[in-house]
């Protein structure tokens, strides 16, 4: 069969293959840990319920603008006035498909082929595949001091004369690192001084630990006019646990916004009418879920810490904010795509190899689950690679037997 070069080079989410993997398992009834998974396990907040509800019964169901209806523009403006301390117009702003589906949009907008985006290593799995889907090129810049808090440096080393973008998510998926308050202020000023757009991934701002608060790039920029090339990336599904709503949003110039609506409405058009009220109940609702869930979270972190690092072998830092940790099991398989699939096969848990975030030797983990399945499924890792664990282990009333060294 004949496709596209773009099609060829574009591989599946590694992430959702986990996810379908997991379901599959659990269809048959296998009592599998998915410690890989994206998304939290709290409620979705009644008001974003309710809103969903109340125009279902309308049966008024219709389409709605590309770029989103007028109520959803309106509470993004509201949100990036409170979090940002700037008032946008409906102009600078648009809902998408999720988060996702608006970094899409804003590459389709800004690269040219064989342009380039630079971001920093380990970065989210889909920022490759987005930059292949533009005809452009990915570049990642992975600190130089080993850790996962890039420098100015790190950036400006992998900035060329093709380089159209950069992306910045913080904190960041896979490690959970929350970049520097200097080094937010350093890539905003180096992105404008180059002309530079500059694509802030914020889905996880606030959702951070130990008291810390949510950076705002505008602090740092001094351009606030319709030139500006900072564009803002948000959505609802993450610190309102909406994954399945698939409601997003980009704030930016208005001539993006505009190239980006028009980008999205041959694509898919706005999204489903129904999410947007849904995302709208949220973003103007009770707040107390968002808080509720970054407390559930910072507390399940604590505790994946603490059973990490008693395995032996294992380093890791701790996340600043997200729900994911990313761990060095280098020690036990520096390949770690072969070590998830062993973890998948031997002990039925569920991660995802390092090497799908630009790092090999790691594994992303996940602590957005319930305290029992960080427990259980660290404790059937550490079974499955510590050759000093006792040679069975019982998973319900399943005995498995060490037949490996």
């Amino acid at each position: 069969m004949s496709l596209s070069q773009i099609a060829k080079s574009i591989s599946a989410s590694p992430t959702l293959k986990l996810n379908e993997k997991a379901a599959v398992l659990r269809e048959k009834g296998e009592p599998v840990i998915h410690l890989g998974g994206g998304e939290p396990k709290s409620k979705v907040p009644m008001d974003a319920i309710l809103a969903t509800a109340a125009h279902l019964n309308t049966a008024e169901i219709r389409y709605a603008p590309a770029d989103g209806i007028p109520a959803l523009k309106k509470a993004i403006i509201n949100y990036t006035e409170e979090f940002y301390n700037r008032r946008v117009a409906p102009e600078n702003v648009i809902a998408s498909g999720g988060a996702k589906q608006a970094i899409m949009v804003a590459l389709q907008a800004i690269l040219n082929p064989q342009e380039e985006v630079v971001y920093p290593a380990p970065y989210w799995v889909s920022y490759p595949e987005m930059a292949k889907l533009c005809g452009a090129i990915g570049v990642a810049a992975l600190p130089e001091d080993g850790s996962f808090y890039p420098r100015i440096q790190d950036i400006e080393q992998r900035v060329g004369s093709y380089t159209r973008a950069v992306i910045i998510n913080s904190p960041n998926n896979p490690t959970g690192a929350m970049y520097s308050e200097e080094f937010i202020s350093d890539v905003v000023q180096f992105c404008e001084k180059r002309d530079l757009y500059l694509i802030m991934d914020d889905i996880y701002h606030r959702l951070i630990f130990d008291g810390k608060k949510p950076i705002n790039c505008y602090n740092y920029t001094k351009d606030f006019s319709e030139n500006s090339k900072i564009i803002l990336i948000n959505g609802v599904s993450k610190q309102y646990a909406m994954t399945g709503f698939r409601i997003g949003w980009a704030v930016g110039n208005k001539k993006v916004i505009e190239a980006m609506s028009n980008i999205q409405g041959h694509q898919t058009s706005g999204p489903s009418i129904l999410l947007q009220k849904a995302a709208v109940g949220a973003l103007n609702g009770v707040q107390s879920s968002v808080e509720n869930l970054r407390v559930t979270l910072e507390n399940n972190r604590n505790v994946m810490m603490d059973l990490l690092n008693s395995f032996e072998g294992v380093k890791v830092s701790k996340p600043d904010g997200t729900f994911y940790c990313f761990a060095d099991f280098s020690a036990y398989e520096k390949n770690s795509n072969k070590l998830s699939e062993f973890l998948i096969d031997k002990v039925m848990v569920l991660t995802v190899p390092g090497a799908e975030f630009g790092l090999e030797g790691h594994l992303r983990l996940s602590y957005c689950g319930s305290i029992k399945e960080i427990t259980e499924g660290i404790e059937r890792m550490k079974w499955a690679l510590d050759p000093n664990s006792p040679n069975e282990l019982y998973i319900g009333e399943r005995k498995l037997v060490r037949n490996w060294s």
